[in-house]
């Protein structure tokens, strides 16, 4: 064979493994794609699982403020706030009290936006203007009226009942003459 003539074709040795390689990288990415789709669903879910916990957490302060201006209420002035503000601070005492420490965001909407319920002008309860279906099925005691509700914006906060009064006659369960 002279310098100048042309090589023979080789059928065997490297060459012919080429394609292998490149289908070898195309199964893996495909393999990649998919765990990460998997992994994309199951960290969606348990975002959701957080804000439906921040929900009923966040629900529960406006329970406990709307019950504090009730209560705390002096006589003659009405016992539910006009505006989430005056949760915030209540003026109707000498120092002004705070019944909520912050206006809470809605971790559905992620905004301030909450539904108030005020029949009479007078906000007794809230709810989120989130639509969507809920993942919870199990409550705490306190949110146990919840269950089985198709969307967020049924899941209504409403101020805690007052806690009954002891009787006078009564100290500690024991009765006194």
């Amino acid at each position: 064979m002279t310098s100048g003539s042309p090589r023979p074709l080789q059928l065997h040795g490297p060459r012919r493994q080429r394609g292998f390689g490149y289908l070898m990288v195309l199964f893996a990415m495909a393999a990649i794609g998919i765990t990460l789709a998997g992994a994309g669903e199951v960290w969606h879910t348990a975002a959701r699982r957080e804000k439906e916990a921040q929900l009923l957490f966040v629900g529960h302060q406006f329970r406990l403020a709307l019950a504090s201006y009730r209560d705390r209420s002096p006589v003659g002035a009405p016992t539910a706030p006009a505006t989430l503000d005056d949760l915030l601070r209540d003026d109707r005492f000498p120092t002004p009290v705070r019944h909520l420490r912050r206006l809470w965001r809605d971790p559905m909407t992620n905004a301030t936006d909450w539904v108030l319920l005020k029949p009479g002008g007078r906000i007794t309860a809230i709810h989120s203007r989130a639509r969507g279906a809920p993942l919870r099925t199990a409550f705490e005691p306190r949110d146990a009226a919840f269950s089985g509700f198709a969307s967020y914006d049924l899941w209504v906060f409403e101020a805690l009942p007052p806690a009954p009064a002891a009787s006078p006659n009564t100290n500690n369960g024991v009765t006194t003459p």
